[in-house]
């Protein structure tokens, strides 16, 4: 009896124990297999999250070295400009880039011209010298061979130190700088100090060379003579990086590391930027173990990026959490086996100890019975243990918010027999709309679903697979999801499932679109951009080229589009150049290519139009379109365009040889009269050659003195004193001699350099007049022509104000010429800018009158003086009577509304006596002088009558 109770309290622990250890086992093989899977899913998110930050990080980095290229392009195509121009060209780049810390323009000075350089620069800064950074303190640089001096720079406000300054003792400017002009391409240094800053602030430079126009670039040798200096882009590398970051709202995920190297490895010396703590490794975690089970930690993400030639490493990694921070699924099984374990075995001592009081009471004849109730109370506990387990499976895949699908596999439709409610959230159909069909429901079209044969050949295989794919909603609409299939063993080992889990990563296909959507197009208009244009264009020639076929580039560009930018502003101008791309492009062809190179510039690419008219009627209807009327702010416009048009093969068999000489036809239009299109031809070249040549001339015209001033007398014609002048801008070219106005005044308008030397005409006009009125050579009015932009320009009144009160000339001296078409533009805003100049004190003049169109009504109401009759009526009053009675009329006009007549042009005594006979004042011409320099005009003063007063 003894021995029996032995052995029943021995079954009773030996039981109990049992049951825990099966338990453990269970939760264990459930705790690992979720925690698996759980782990797999992390990690994969941790590097969707991880490649959406490295392409925000190489794209961004790309796109602002871009504004350097756009800088030194400026250079490249017109030569070194001017100060101003080069704050006017940047200002709009800087405002909408903000991470640019600066731009500027190094020059290339040697020993040999530091004087005459410095001396050059203190005309415009007083005190200029070349500095150099040594010791932490400004000084003038020592001597060297050569300097690179920062000639220009801008923003100027927290630069001003670095302007003068000599980089070319620093080494990694160095590296860079020799690299650049080597090869002619951009290239970035490595991480320095910037000097501009208070403290010390990391960052790099982005080096681009600027060559001398015309020099040969095709060597080495060739590129190194030729350089003259370079443009760079300053960036504080911290701040670049923290605003692509942050725009894209990716900074400051919790765990999560992002350290970038100005090199192509981890290199700490070049570490450029680092957000987040570096990653902690736990080293409780026993080496019997893997680490994924207790703690999530993917593998870091590193990639190698190209930044201006120079190759950049990021690494983004995931700080290692433990599963119980998660509130995972895995702890929630573990918790729930241990628990369930736990009890089992609690309930199995109690019920076993319950029965072993009885044996122990009932003796022999009992125990056969008590040890079968022992054996079937170990059968329920297990049962209740398994249904448990089950049950908690159940309930991690009820709350995954991924979608998981089970369903049958016996093929070939795959039955489905179970989805989460997951699937029903991300997909719109219910359980009961699904249980029962094929998997194959939700496969889209064929054109969407590129990766569908891996899933295919996993169910006929019944193996593991993956695939993104593209599949619908209930509702139409498309979603991308990335898919895992895996098949389910049953007891015997067969696969008699297979389970399916769907991620949806429409948001990041999204975000992908995007990114590769910027990157081609451009941002104002949505057109092609230059990288999309290039990639396109040479796929048109490789088409053409085996096709055996022509293609066309054509160059478009507005005229006079920076009126609308000078009246109404560079908002006015985004509008407009928006409507007229969507124009443009509505013209042409669906298979045909239409891009913004920048500004009001477009580069089209025609594939496919023979000689046969159809590529004619195509830009006459990119004319007609251009052409139609335009109303902005109130005000409607009528723009024109011209067209140059370059035809492959025979003007060029690459890309850039095409697109510049269609920008050479497209001047070529401009030249011959603006609202037309030219095709290339070779002769073409020369004529832009010299147009380049004088644009570039003018550009420095002012700063060499080469413009002067001629003076023609204005003769009264009762007493035949002289009661005035007229001066005309001649230019004295070093080299073509005597420019005529005829072929720069348009250019200089074009160019916008028509205000700055339209300020000096007046202001050397008005001291020249002044001089020769101390001389005692009389109190005589000195008129001045006015340009269209010099009309409506904002400095107008103050440009003159400014000359009167410099050259103390009293207003009723200076007499500002204007033409029909300048005042009857907008009446409205002329007669506001008259009424203006006439507070001043000057007198107004319409000069050519006749030769455009006036209504008398709005005539009447401008604050004009003079009205000066065009030379081509005064030519033949002689002998035409047509010509002759206009003359008559516009005297008797001008005299009505109590206004004064010169008459141009005046050649002949009988000119003369006709209009002496019909009353009108004055006259000039070469009847009494050609215009004259200075001096030969003030030796005609001297001796001709004039009047005083």
């Amino acid at each position: 009896m003894g021995n029996l109770l032995r052995r029943v309290r021995i079954s009773i622990s030996v039981s109990a124990i049992l049951a825990l250890l099966v338990g453990l086992a269970l939760t264990a093989l459930l705790f690992a297999s979720v925690r698996r899977v759980e782990t797999q899913a992390r990690t994969v998110r941790f590097q969707q999250d991880a490649m959406l930050r490295i392409n925000a990080v190489s794209g961004g980095l790309s796109d602002a070295i871009e504004q350097l290229m756009v800088v030194n392009q400026l250079f490249n195509t017109f030569g070194v400009v001017t100060r101003q121009q080069f704050h006017s060209f940047t200002a709009p780049l800087l405002a909408r880039y903000p991470e640019l810390h600066a731009l500027s323009f190094q020059r290339l000075v040697s020993h040999a011209g530091r004087p005459a350089y410095e001396a050059q620069q203190r005309r415009r800064i007083p005190g200029f010298t070349i500095t150099d950074f040594i010791g932490g303190q400004h000084g003038p640089a020592p001597r060297r061979a050569h300097y690179n001096v920062v000639e220009y720079i801008e923003p100027g406000a927290g630069n001003d130190t670095a302007l003068g300054l000599d980089t070319s003792a620093v080494t990694t400017y160095g590296d860079a700088r020799s690299r650049s002009r080597r090869n002619g391409r951009v290239t970035a240094t490595g991480l320095l100090s910037l000097v501009q800053q208070r403290g010390f602030h990391t960052g790099f430079l982005v080096l681009a060379p600027v060559y001398q126009r015309q020099a040969p670039q095709d060597t080495v040798r060739q590129r190194e003579r030729a350089v003259i200096g370079e443009t760079a882009a300053i960036f504080r590398v911290d701040h670049l990086i923290h605003t692509l970051l942050g725009s894209a709202r990716l900074l400051d995920q919790p765990g999560m590391s992002i350290n970038i190297y100005a090199s192509g490895s981890a290199q700490a010396a070049q570490l450029a930027f680092s957000n987040g703590k570096a990653p902690r490794r736990s080293s409780s975690v026993s080496a019997l173990l893997p680490v994924w089970l207790l703690y999530d930690h993917p593998a870091p993400v590193n990639a190698v990026f190209n930044v201006a030639g120079e190759p950049w490493f990021i690494e983004v990694t995931q700080e290692p959490r433990s599963f119980m921070d998660t509130h995972a699924g895995s702890w929630y099984a573990l918790l729930g086996g241990l628990l369930s374990s736990l009890l089992a075995a609690g309930y199995v001592y109690s019920l076993v100890s319950r029965h072993s009081a009885i044996e122990r009471v009932a003796g022999e004849r009992t125990a056969a019975l008590q040890f079968a109730n022992l054996r079937l109370t170990e059968d329920l506990a297990l049962r209740k243990r398994t249904e448990k387990a089950l049950r908690l499976r159940e309930k991690v895949i009820e709350v995954s918010a991924n979608a998981v699908i089970i369903c049958n596999a016996e093929g070939p439709d795959y039955a489905v027999e179970y989805v989460n409610p997951a699937f029903e959230s991300i997909t719109g159909y219910s359980a009961a709309e699904v249980i029962g069909k094929s998997l194959k429901f939700l496969q889209g079209a064929g054109h969407d679903q590129q990766n569908i044969d891996e899933i295919s050949a996993a169910l006929r295989e019944q193996r593991e697979g993956h695939a993104v794919l593209r599949n619908y909603r209930k509702d139409g609409s498309g979603y991308w999801n990335d898919l895992f299939i895996a098949p389910v063993r049953d007891d015997a080992g067969a696969i008699s499932h297979f389970v399916v889990a769907q991620y949806d990563i429409s948001a990041v296909m999204r975000f992908e679109a995007e990114l590769e959507y910027q990157a081609n197009h451009d941002a104002l208009t949505g057109l092609a951009n230059r990288h999309l244009l290039a990639e396109r264009l040479s796929s048109a020639i490789a088409q053409a080229h085996r096709a055996g076929t022509e293609l066309w580039v054509v160059f478009v560009d507005l005229d006079r589009f920076k009126f609308v930018n000078d009246t109404l502003g560079h908002e006015a101008g985004d509008a407009m150049l928006r409507v007229l791309g969507e124009r443009i492009k509505g013209a042409v062809g669906e298979a045909d290519t239409v891009s913004r190179m920048g500004g009001d510039e477009f580069v089209l690419v025609l594939p496919g139009y023979p000689g046969d008219g159809g590529g004619l009627r195509v830009l006459q209807r990119i004319m007609d379109a251009v052409a139609e009327p335009l109303r902005i702010q109130a005000h409607e416009f009528f723009v024109t365009c011209s067209l140059g048009v370059a035809v492959y093969p025979a003007d060029g068999g690459n890309a850039d040889t095409l697109t510049k000489h269609a920008d050479i036809a497209m001047y070529r239009a401009k030249e011959l009269g603006r609202n037309s299109y030219q095709f290339y031809c070779p002769e073409m070249n020369a004529r832009t050659l010299e147009r380049l040549q004088i644009e570039a001339d003018l550009r420095h015209a002012l700063e060499r003195n080469e413009l002067v001033l001629h003076y023609q007398p204005q003769i009264d014609v009762k007493s035949g004193a002289i009661v005035g002048m007229e001066a005309l801008l001649r230019w004295e070219h070093p080299v073509l001699g005597v420019v005529s106005p005829l072929r720069f005044i348009a250019l200089a308008e074009e160019m916008g350099l028509i205000i700055p030397i339209g300020a000096w005409v007046i202001r050397t006009a008005c001291l020249q007049n002044m001089a020769w009125q101390k001389a005692g050579l009389g109190r005589l009015r000195i008129a001045v022509n006015l340009s269209a932009r010099q009309f409506t320009g904002k400095d107008l009144l103050q440009s003159v104000g400014d000359a009167l009160e410099e050259s103390g000339l009293e207003a009723r001296y200076l007499e500002l010429e204007l033409t029909e078409s300048m005042v009857m533009g907008d009446v409205d805003n002329a007669i506001t800018i008259l009424r203006m100049l006439k507070q001043l004190g000057v007198h107004l003049a319409i000069d050519d009158f006749g030769t455009g169109y006036s209504s008398l009504s709005y005539l009447s109401r401008f604050p004009i003086d003079v009205l000066k009759i065009d030379q081509s009526f005064v030519r033949d009053i002689a002998l035409d009577a047509d010509g002759a009675a206009i003359v008559v009329s516009i005297i008797s006009l001008a005299h009505s509304l109590r206004q004064k007549v010169i008459a141009e042009g005046v050649e002949t005594a009988e000119q003369l006596a006709f209009l002496r006979a019909h009353g009108c004042d004055e006259v000039q011409g070469y009847f009494f002088s050609r215009p004259v320099g200075a001096l030969e005009f003030e030796h005609l003063l001297a001796h001709a009558p004039c009047t005083t007063g």
